[in-house]
C-alpha cells in the first residue's frame, strides 16, 4: 500500500488507521504470516501498536498482541505473567525510552559512582533480556536511547562524564556490544529516529504529561515503522534485488542521445558527484548479497558504454543480468526473475520516469517501487524504506552473487547434454545432510522466511524458533549442503517434523529455487526416512498447503511414493508413507557424505 511506503504522511496514517486496517485486511491472495508479539512498554503503547499492525499487514504479517499495563515492563519481563505466559509470544518488545532511567550522574558523583549506576542500569535490563529468552526462547527487539531534549551542561553534556548526554551515550555503546554478542536479539535505533525527527520535536512533554507518551504521538508512524522494518526482516520479508534503470538514474543525461562522453557521472561537477554517490550507494549492496541488475530502455551497447566509462563507479561485472532493449521494464524484469529463478516481487525498480514506475507496479503485483523525486532523494527515498533491512551478515550473503552466477553457468552446460540424468551426473555433487548445527541457524531460519516457490506449508520460523526444534527430542530436523564442480551451494534444503506416537509429521519441507530439478529433494527423503526408522517410526505424514508461488511442489509427495489421504476444497492436501513398504530413491547423482 503507497500510503505506507516512504515517504508517507504521518498525519494521514494517524487519523486514518482504522480505515487503513479494513483495507489492508480486505486485500485478495495474501497469505499472512501469523505471529504473536509482546508489548513491554515503559510508557503508552496503545497507539504505537495500533500503527505497528498496519505496517506489518502490509508486509504480510498479522500480529496478535499482547500489551503490557503501563510502566510494568520489568515486571512482566522478570517476575512474569500468567497471561503473558499463556500468550506465548514469537516475538517480545521492550519499548523503554531515556525516560525509563531510573537515575543519572548528578554533577557530585565521583566517577566511579557513576560507573556503578552505567553498571547498575545495565544489570537491569541484562536481567529482562535473559528472563525472557530463557522463558519464552523466542525473539527480542530493545530500543536503544534517544538524547534528551535538553542538556544541563550545555556543550559538555557530550564529554563531561555527570552530563546525561555522556550517560546515555555510554549505555547506547553497552546495549550495542551486548546485540553483536547475541542472537535472536536486535535493537530498535530510536537514537538514530528520533535525531532524523528533530529531538525536540520527538520528546514533546505536553504529549508526555497529558499521555504518557515518551515520544509525541505525531511522531509514532516514524517510530512504529522503524520497527517494523526490523520485524519483516526477522521474518523474511526483505526484497532480495534491484532491477536500475539507467537514464537519468545511475547518471545524468540520456547515453544514447549525449553520448557517453557526456553523462553527467564522477567529480567534474555537481550533478556529476550526486550520481556518483548513489551508484556508490548501489554497489555497496552487493556485499549484502543483494542482486544488481538493470531494465532500462536503451541499445545494449550504449548501455554498456557508459558503464565502461573510467569514472563510473559500477561496471558491467557488478551486475548478475542487464536487459538494455526496448522492450517494457516488466517484461524485462519477468524474464529476468525467471532467469535467476527468483520472485518478481522480490524486486526494488528504481527510476526516475513515473510512467515507467506505473507500468511495473501495475503489471508485476508486490514489487517494490519507491517514488523517487529528484537525483538528489534517491538515497533518502530507498534507504527510508529499509528493503533490504540487515539483521546479520552472513558469509552466504557476501557469497550469494557468486552464487547464482554459477547457478547460471550450470543453466549453461545443461543445454549440451541429450540426456538430463547425465547432466546431473557430471556435475559431481557432493551433500552434507545432517541434524540442525548452531554455525547454520541464521542461514535455516533465512531460508524458511524467504523460499516461497519449493516449499510445501511456507511455514515461516525466526532463529529462536528454530533453535527451539532442534533442542526439542521429539524433532527430526535436517538441513543440506551442495556442491558441485562449479562451486558451493551453501545450505540449500532444509526440513524438520515432530513424532506423535509411532507417526512422524512434516512441518516444513522447502530448497533454495538455486537448487531446483537436481534431485536434492530425493538425497534429503532418504536421510528422513533413515532417522525416522530409528526412531521406530512405521508412518509418514506430509502437508501442502497451496500459495501463488508454490505450485510447481503440489505433486512432491506423489514423487516421493506418499498416497494422498485427504484433500480440502482449498486444495491443502495430506499425504503419507508407509515405511513398512520398499521405497525407491530418486536420486541418481548426489553423494551424501
Amino acid at each position: 500500500m503507497k500510503q505506507l511506503e516512504y515517504p508517507y504522511d504521518s498525519d494521514y496514517i494517524l487519523r486514518k488507521k482504522k480505515a487503513i486496517r479494513r483495507e489492508l485486511l480486505a486485500r485478495e491472495g495474501i497469505r499472512y504470516i501469523d505471529k504473536r508479539i509482546a508489548i513491554l512498554g515503559g510508557s503508552t503503547t496503545s497507539d504505537i501498536k495500533l500503527i505497528l499492525e498496519l505496517f506489518l499487514l502490509n508486509y504480510g504479517i498479522r500480529p496478535e498482541f499482547y500489551e503490557s499495563e503501563y510502566n510494568q515492563y520489568y515486571e512482566d519481563a522478570v517476575f512474569g505473567n500468567p497471561e503473558l505466559e499463556e500468550f506465548k509470544p514469537d516475538l517480545v518488545f521492550v519499548h523503554t525510552t531515556t525516560r525509563n532511567i531510573a537515575n543519572y550522574p548528578a554533577v557530585t558523583d565521583s566517577p566511579e559512582q557513576i560507573d556503578a549506576l552505567l553498571d547498575e542500569t545495565m544489570a537491569r535490563f541484562e536481567q529482562i533480556w535473559k528472563s525472557l529468552s530463557e522463558k519464552y526462547k523466542c525473539t527480542v527487539i530493545q530500543n536503544n536511547f534517544e538524547q534528551p531534549y535538553y542538556r544541563l551542561l550545555g556543550n559538555s553534556d557530550f564529554t563531561n562524564i555527570h552530563g546525561r548526554l555522556n550517560f546515555i551515550n555510554r549505555l547506547n555503546e553497552r546495549f550495542c556490544q551486548y546485540a553483536q554478542s547475541h542472537q535472536n536479539f536486535f535493537i530498535n535505533d530510536i537514537n538514530y529516529v528520533s535525531a532524523v525527527y528533530g529531538i525536540k520535536k520527538w520528546a514533546d512533554p505536553g504529549d508526555w504529561y497529558r499521555y504518557k507518551y515518551a515520544l509525541s504521538v505525531s511522531a509514532i508512524p516514524d517510530f512504529a515503522f522503524n520497527l517494523a522494518r526490523i520485524i519483516k526482516a526477522v521474518y523474511g520479508r526483505n526484497k532480495k534485488a534491484f532491477a536500475l534503470d539507467m537514464d537519468n538514474t545511475l547518471w545524468g543525461g540520456i547515453v544514447g542521445d549525449d553520448g557517453p562522453e557526456n553523462i553527467r557521472i564522477g567529480h567534474e561537477d555537481a550533478e556529476s558527484e550526486l550520481y556518483t554517490e548513489f551508484q556508490q550507494y548501489i554497489k555497496a549492496h552487493k556485499d549484502l548479497g543483494i542482486l544488481l541488475t538493470v531494465a532500462s530502455k536503451n541499445d545494449e551497447e550504449n548501455a554498456l558504454a557508459g558503464l565502461a566509462r573510467p569514472d563510473s563507479t559500477l561496471k558491467q561485472d557488478d551486475f548478475l543480468i542487464i536487459k538494455a532493449n526496448w522492450d517494457n521494464k516488466d517484461i524485462n524484469i519477468a524474464k529476468t526473475a525467471q532467469e535467476i529463478n527468483i520472485g518478481a516481487d522480490s524486486f526494488v525498480f528504481v527510476d526516475d520516469n513515473p510512467v515507467e514506475r506505473a507500468l511495473v507496479e501495475q503489471q508485476i503485483p508486490g514489487i517494490s517501487v519507491p517514488e523517487v523525486g529528484a537525483p538528489e532523494t534517491y538515497i533518502d527515498v530507498i534507504d527510508s524504506n529499509g528493503y533490504f533491512e540487515v539483521t546479520g551478515i552472513s558469509e552466504e550473503d557476501i557469497k550469494r552473487g557468486g552464487m547464482y552466477k554459477a547457478n547460471m553457468e550450470r543453466a549453461k552446460a545443461s543445454a549440451s547434454f541429450d540426456n538430463y540424468d547425465e547432466y546431473l551426473k557430471s556435475l559431481e555433487m557432493k551433500a552434507e545432510i545432517k541434524p540442525f548445527a548452531p554455525v547454520y541457524m541464521a542461514r535455516i531460519a533465512e531460508l524458511t522466511n524467504k523460499s516461497n516457490q519449493f516449499n510445501l506449508t511456507t511455514k515461516r520460523c525466526s532463529q529462536a524458533e528454530i533453535e527451539n526444534f532442534a533442542s526439542d527430542p521429539s524433532y527430526i530436523t535436517l538441513y543440506g549442503r551442495l556442491e558441485d564442480k562449479f562451486g558451493d551451494n551453501g545450505v540449500v534444503a532444509v526440513t524438520f517434523g515432530h513424532a506423535e506416537g509411532d507417526v512422524f509429521h512434516i512441518d516444513l519441507w522447502l530448497m533454495s529455487c538455486r537448487v531446483l530439478k537436481r534431485g536434492m529433494e530425493f538425497a534429503m527423503m532418504d536421510e528422513l526416512i533413515n532417522e525416522a526408522k530409528s526412531r521406530n517410526i512405521t508412518k509418514i505424514k506430509g502437508y501442502y498447503y497451496p500459495t501463488a508461488k508454490n505450485k510447481m511442489v503440489r505433486d512432491f509427495y506423489e514423487l516421493q511414493g506418499f498416497t494422498k489421504i485427504n484433500e480440502t476444497e482449498e486444495g491443502d492436501s495430506t499425504w503419507e508413507l508407509d515405511l513398512g513398504q520398499p521405497h525407491k530413491s530418486g536420486n541418481v547423482a548426489i553423494k551424501v557424505n
